[in-house]
């Protein structure tokens, strides 16, 4: 079984669903300690004019070693507005009306913390796409995991934790973070997943890499995004 781990991303950018796409179970590891100004809390989308701005959920001040499963959103803000009004420009977009439904959908609900928010945003945009990996909550499993000796051991103990888990994929930024002989030693493939990300049409702007991947649904219809997750080359 291939498991990926990573922490929560708000609308994360293509390679982070292509992750959860060709893993047979994805986990959002939640009790690392929050650091602000990453992609739990927000993302990039295109800006009117060109360039790209952040879309963001803001958020309850909180002490330094705040865990991310203890982050809880500032809802005194009426910050749903702003978002869904950063995202009309797209409105000439061939699927705006698609991604403006799912979102609607998504934020219905009046969560309390971000990781309920980014675990319901992932389900939604997977169902959107056909992606049918379950995603959990790392703090809700209750793993009995081996004791974490090294900043690596983390994921290498939750894949140990978890019956059948023979490969475990990661983006290719932490190769030199990870000590892949000692994965292999407990049995344990490491992979680590490289997007080819390719140009595709943005309307009349330059073309933005990396955006969040709700730039790729406003203009690229489901079957093209599938297209798009499938093209990654693994590095071991």
């Amino acid at each position: 079984m291939r498991l990926g781990i990573m922490q929560p991303y708000f609308m994360p950018y293509l390679g982070y669903i292509s992750l959860i796409k060709h893993t047979d179970q994805f986990i959002l590891f939640d009790t690392a300690q929050f650091i602000r100004h990453g992609w739990i809390e927000r993302n990039r989308i295109l800006k009117p004019g060109g360039g790209w701005q952040y879309i963001a959920v803001p958020l309850i001040k909180h002490s330094q070693k705040t865990s991310i499963c203890d982050i809880q959103i500032n809802n005194k803000i009426e910050w749903k507005d702003k978002l869904f009004a950063q995202l009309i420009h797209y409105k000439k977009a061939p699927y705006y009306d698609n991604v403006m439904s799912l979102m609607k959908k998504v934020l219905a609900i009046d969560y309390t913390d971000i990781v309920t928010l980014n675990k319901e945003s992932l389900i939604e945009i997977c169902n959107y796409l056909g992606i049918k990996t379950p995603i959990s909550v790392f703090s809700e499993l209750n793993l009995n995991i081996s004791e974490v000796k090294a900043a690596d051991e983390w994921a290498l103990n939750i894949c140990k934790a978890i019956p059948g888990t023979t490969e475990y994929w990661n983006p290719p930024g932490g190769m030199e973070f990870f000590d892949t002989e000692k994965y292999r030693k407990n049995g344990i493939d490491i992979c680590f997943q490289k997007m080819n990300l390719k140009k595709y049409y943005q309307g009349k702007n330059e073309f933005e890499s990396g955006l969040s991947i709700l730039d790729v649904m406003m203009y690229n219809e489901p079957q093209k995004i599938n297209n798009m997750l499938d093209d990654f080359v693994l590095l071991k």
